[in-house]
């Protein structure tokens, strides 16, 4: 049994699945907890554009229709997540490697908050590498995407 196991096949589902449900779980609660961050940012954007007088009005409101935008793909990210829908991991792929960006430019500069970067910093990597595992790979890939021939048919 162990020699079947040797060349890198995933151990039978048993002895993985709680560990595989867990991080299931924690990557779906990090794309709704980073969802949540983006609605608290869209609030704090609004409130400032009421009550202070930006330097540009229009970027002000690109600004916040930018970030609208992002909060409504998260959100949709996070619910497909829930439903292990196999687009949802490339997409949360991409969005984490966006936030490692943003988080590698927090570190740096005049104005560096190293503070804010690691928030960013420490889910991106903890989803990306959840994402990379194997066992959480193979659950985000539906059974007939295998079965399917290259001709759609």
């Amino acid at each position: 049994m162990n020699q079947e196991h040797a060349d890198g096949d995933m151990p039978p589902a048993a002895s993985v699945s709680g560990g595989v449900k867990a991080a299931l779980v924690v990557v779906s609660a990090l794309l709704f907890l980073e969802a949540v961050a983006l609605v608290a940012i869209i609030v704090w954007l609004v409130v400032d554009l009421v009550t202070l007088e930006p330097s540009s009005y229009p970027t002000a409101i690109a600004l916040i229709v930018l970030v609208v935008i992002g909060a409504v793909w998260v959100g949709a990210v996070a619910i497909a997540s829930l439903r292990r829908a196999s687009w949802s991991r490339a997409a949360a792929i991409v969005w984490q490697i966006l936030q490692v960006s943003i988080a590698v430019g927090a570190f740096q500069g005049l104005f560096a908050r190293p503070d804010v970067g690691w928030l960013l910093l420490v889910p991106a990597v903890t989803v990306i590498g959840l994402l990379l595992w194997t066992p959480v790979r193979l659950a985000y890939t539906r059974q007939e995407d295998g079965d399917r021939a290259p001709d759609g048919a």
